[in-house]
């Protein structure tokens, strides 16, 4: 049986508030992410593994997994 968890995530940018829905990717980690309406460059916050745990509504896959914010991409 295969693990469950959410790939959608709406991710909202700190400079500017543009909100967007993206599918996270469950293989790789998207340590940036940059802004459609701003162009900022989100990078992760720190003691977070990606760009999705600092500002998306949903946590990465890894995470997810895991349970545990300390053990997302990087493990």
């Amino acid at each position: 049986m295969q693990p469950e968890f959410v790939t959608a995530s709406v991710l909202t940018c700190p400079h500017c508030g543009f909100a967007k829905q993206e599918t996270m990717p469950v293989d790789a980690c998207q340590w940036y992410y940059e802004c459609q309406q701003c162009h900022q460059l989100l990078r992760p916050k720190p003691g977070d593994c990606c760009a999705y745990c600092s500002y998306g509504s949903v946590p990465c896959p890894p995470v997810q997994l895991s349970g545990k914010k300390d053990r997302g991409c990087h493990d």
